[in-house]
Parts: C-alpha cells; sequence; structure tokens
C-alpha cells in the first residue's frame, strides 16, 4: 500500500507555514474564524496556479472533484467552494499574501545564490510589464477610455533570476515615476532599459554609492573629457568616453562626468549605446550586464505564459493583488525546490512536470530522476536515439 504523499503536499511542505500563520496573526482580518483558513486559501491558489485554472469556477471544480483528498491536500476537511474563495479573495487582506511572497522571495534568493554569474557582484534589472484587465470589469484600474490595466514594477536579481522587489500600481503610472520606489544598495548594480532615462533620477543612484547601466535615449548634447573616441578590435567596443552633459537642462539634472560606451553587437548586427557611472568594470562587462537585463523580460513572460495574471479569479482590486502575489509565491516555491533538491532544471521546466503531477504520490525526485534521451541525427540522416541515465 502506498502512503507517500501526493506531490502537491510534498511540495507546500516546502513553504514556511508557522511564519504564514504569524503573519495572519499579526493582521486584524475578521475573517480569521471561517471555515476556509488563510492557509487553505493559499494552497488551494498555489493549486490553481500550478495546474493552469483560468478561473474561479474551474479551479473549484476540480478541488471538489477531488474531496476526498481535500484534506490531505491541506484545503481542510471540506470542500471549498466557489462562493466561500471568491468572498475570501475579496475581503481579506491582501498584505498578508504580499508579506509572505517577500518573505519567499528572500528564501529563494538565498537558496540560489549560488548560482553561478560571469561577474562578482549585485546586479539588478528594473521594469514593468502591462497587465490588460476588462474595463467593464475593472473599472477601478481605468486608464484609458476604452481599457484597464494595471503595472506589474519588478527588481529581479540577475544571479538568482528571483523577483526581490514587486510593486502593483495603475497602469497610467509613468515607468520613471516607479524608480522613486526603489531602496537602492549601496555599491549594487541597477540595469535600466531606455524608457527609465531620467538623468535627476539616475543621479540620485550615484549620490547613493550605487551603479547603473541604462541604454541611450535620444543622443544628447555632451563634451568628451576623456577616453578614446574609437577602439578597433576591443570586445567589439567601438566606443569607451568619459563625457559631461553639455545641456542646460541636462548638465543640471546630472552634473558630475558619466561614462558612454558604443558597443557592436555582431549577433543582432546592430550598435548600441549605454551610460554608466560605473568606471570600474570593462566596457565589454557593461555590455555583458544589459544584455543580461533580458532575464527580466522572460521573468514577465514566464509570469504571463505559466502562471495566472492574465485571467483573473476575481474582479476586486484586492483580489486581483492576492493572486499575482500568490503567483510570485508560486515562483519562488518552484525555485527553491529546484534547488533543494539540486535538480538542475530550468524553472518552467520544473513547473511544468510538478504541475501534471500534484495528485500522483510518487517522490518528487523520481519525476526527475528517469531516463532521458537526446535525439541526435547522423550525417547520413538517420534518427539515432541516445539514451543517457
Amino acid at each position: 500500500m502506498n502512503i507517500k504523499k501526493y506531490v502537491f503536499s510534498q511540495m507546500t511542505s516546502f513553504l514556511p507555514k508557522r511564519y504564514f500563520e504569524r503573519l495572519v496573526e499579526k493582521s486584524n482580518d475578521r475573517t480569521k474564524s471561517w471555515s476556509i483558513s488563510f492557509w487553505n486559501q493559499l494552497l488551494v491558489l498555489i493549486f490553481g496556479q500550478l495546474d493552469g485554472c483560468n478561473s474561479l469556477r474551474e479551479l473549484t471544480d476540480i478541488t471538489i472533484a477531488h474531496s476526498s483528498k481535500s484534506y490531505h491536500l491541506g484545503f481542510g476537511k471540506t470542500p471549498i467552494t466557489r462562493s466561500t474563495l471568491s468572498k475570501a479573495n475579496m475581503l481579506r487582506d491582501y498584505r498578508v499574501f504580499e508579506s509572505f511572497a517577500y518573505h519567499m522571495v528572500n528564501l529563494a534568493q538565498q537558496k540560489r545564490i549560488d548560482k553561478e554569474f560571469d561577474l562578482n557582484g549585485t546586479f539588478y534589472a528594473f521594469d514593468s510589464t502591462t497587465i490588460d484587465l476588462c474595463l467593464s470589469l475593472y473599472d477601478w484600474a481605468r486608464f484609458r477610455s476604452t481599457k484597464s490595466g494595471i503595472k506589474v514594477h519588478t527588481q529581479l536579481d540577475i544571479r538568482t533570476e528571483i523577483s526581490t522587489s514587486f510593486t502593483i500600481t495603475d497602469a497610467v503610472v509613468h515607468d520613471v515615476n516607479a524608480m522613486d520606489s526603489i531602496a537602492y544598495e549601496p555599491f549594487a548594480c541597477y540595469i535600466f532599459d531606455r524608457g527609465y532615462f531620467d538623468l535627476r533620477r539616475l543621479y540620485h543612484i550615484n549620490e547613493v554609492s550605487s551603479f547603473f547601466v541604462i541604454r541611450e535615449k535620444r543622443r544628447p548634447k555632451y563634451e568628451i573629457t576623456a577616453g578614446e573616441d574609437v577602439l578597433e578590435g576591443t570586445d567589439n567596443v567601438l566606443q569607451d568616453q568619459t563625457i559631461r552633459f553639455t545641456g542646460k537642462r541636462n548638465c543640471t539634472n546630472y552634473p558630475s562626468e558619466i561614462r558612454r560606451i558604443v558597443y557592436y553587437s555582431p549577433e543582432m548586427n546592430r550598435t548600441f549605446t549605454y551610460y554608466t557611472n560605473n568606471f570600474y568594470l570593462k566596457a565589454s562587462d557593461i555590455a555583458l550586464l544589459y544584455k543580461n537585463r533580458w532575464k527580466v523580460e522572460l521573468f514577465f513572460k514566464f509570469l504571463k505564459q505559466h502562471l495566472r495574471v492574465k485571467s483573473f479569479w476575481g474582479n476586486s482590486e484586492n483580489a486581483v493583488r492576492i493572486q499575482i502575489y500568490v503567483a510570485i509565491i508560486t515562483y519562488c516555491l518552484v525555485a527553491i525546490i529546484e534547488s533543494e533538491l539540486k535538480l538542475n532544471r530550468d524553472i518552467y521546466e520544473v513547473m511544468r512536470i510538478l504541475g501534471s503531477s500534484m495528485l500522483v504520490k510518487d517522490n518528487i525526485k523520481d519525476l526527475f530522476s528517469h531516463a532521458e534521451y537526446d535525439i541526435l541525427y547522423k550525417n547520413d540522416g538517420q534518427l539515432e536515439l541516445d539514451f543517457t541515465s
């Protein structure tokens, strides 16, 4: 007789339940006495994220269909109905889930901090993604005459590929305004797209002894104070200059010298211009850092394609926030499991396999230890299967 836990129960055992319960105790939420506890709610929502449920009805239909397993999955002794879960998502304080999401981010970072990266140091990519919403259902998030939407501003640790900061705002909020909410770490480096080219805010980063790398947005007027105009055959670096802005407004907003690097990308057959206050790294390393900014774009793509943050299970702002925070919790949970069990797999691959195996009782590691095969093509065009353990 198989007495092992379900895969989903094995997964949720990696969650710090006591920490979550302390967060609930600190909150003044009047719904704590409901039959569905905060913990039950969290696990059901994580289940829905992993299973890819597109609606609240789909999620509760699945959990009710497996009501005999409800207690062992952590959903409570009684099946959770759609109306009960809907009320919980609408009325319960989203800040409990927000605080827990930040705690999960810290845990995931610590687990994956030994992940190899080409450079030593702390590097963050900062960007935002817009989630479009139906105006008739989400009128509280209106940002155009015919559309509603929200923005998720994210700071991604490039080394661990974990989002360390996330702010949810109305879609109408401009990206540069989100820079004011960043708690800059001394000597850490922040990589921005050119949409964040605001010299006053960039100079603030310089003042707090942090570094930045940003792509040029419209060529500002400047004078060269040091550096060569052209460096031939140096890691595709065309220019590495120290400059000072000469435009009246720009030199007021950024009165210090700044480094300007022109880099040719042979893969894209394009030339890119970067600005940075880091005079210590090689110009090619600055280009490498900006190239790694793409990881935040991949994170957004992953979030939208493989977690439920485009089709929401509630129409209220509270329900939307809870769902986004649970999506981040789920992402961090899978990252922690991948690191703890040393699976050496991509997070998406781990999530895909675990999401399709939640109701079986195999050991998680066994799901990733079966023989793999690589499809190889011989020179004569015949197909060869190379089996490796």
